[in-house]
């Protein structure tokens, strides 16, 4: 469902994302870690297509994204971390424009929206300005929208910022439901604990390649190291900057 082939982003001499290749198959639920500047959010960017790669090419649900963007879009939902929303709207209002973006019926928009209003506690602030929300529920709101139109592909950078403790168990709930039920999730996230309990395989991410990519038992495997998922990616991080370093000597 997601396809990235020798993916490389250069910011004039930086090295954002330096060939990458990932599959993540459909019904996927895929965490993507890594430590500050790895290139995660370049590559979440670069497959929700708001920024071109340098090079390579990207597979959204069977259609490549550059010669057919606007098939991989509609196919497609991306929540950043921090989502911008027409803040003069009301969510009622957002919900229904997002559902006539993507040509949904009237009746499509009420049925899809009614249920996930419901998860997400959103009754009570359908008709109020989203410029008066907190972060909270404006990410609520935003995740909402983005599953209206039922994605195959959902992409999502950090979806727990700004959530309680209660919509984030929703978030989690709801991700890994769509995800069972063929929606193929692709999550970049700081929080390891979060890519512990909910992914199928991790990606780990660092100084912009793909370091390791498995299971948590394959991860765990791979890196020599026992314990909780902190210690896993810390020796794998550690292992790859030590072997820059090596090379970077002899090179």
């Amino acid at each position: 469902m997601i396809e990235l082939i020798n993916l490389k982003k250069h910011f004039g001499g930086l090295v954002a994302v330096d060939g990458i290749n990932l599959s993540v198959p459909r019904g996927e639920f895929l965490a993507m870690l890594g430590p500050n500047a790895a290139g995660k959010t370049t590559t979440i960017r670069m497959i929700a297509g708001l920024i071109k790669p340098s090079a390579g090419r990207i597979i959204v649900a069977g259609y490549d994204l550059e010669s057919d963007s606007l098939a991989a879009r509609r196919r497609m939902a991306y929540v950043p971390d921090f989502p911008f929303l027409y803040d003069k709207l009301t969510p009622s209002e957002f919900l229904r424009f997002t559902g006539q973006l993507f040509e949904l019926s009237e009746s499509s928009i009420n049925s899809a929206a009614a249920d996930l209003i419901e998860r997400f506690s959103l009754g009570p602030y359908l008709n109020k300005p989203i410029e008066g929300l907190s972060h909270g529920t404006r990410q609520r709101v935003a995740i909402v929208s983005a599953l209206l139109h039922q994605p195959e592909v959902f992409v999502i950078d950090e979806p727990m910022v700004g959530l309680d403790p209660f919509h984030a168990r929703v978030v989690k709930d709801v991700l890994k439901e769509r995800s069972r039920s063929g929606m193929t999730v692709f999550l970049s996230t700081h929080q390891l604990s979060v890519a512990e309990e909910m992914a199928d395989r991790i990606a780990i991410m660092h100084q912009g390649r793909i370091v390791a990519v498995g299971t948590r038992e394959e991860l765990r495997e791979k890196s020599g190291a026992s314990g909780p998922l902190e210690h896993t990616f810390l020796a794998l991080t550690s292992q790859e900057a030590n072997l820059a370093e090596e090379n970077a000597a002899t090179g």
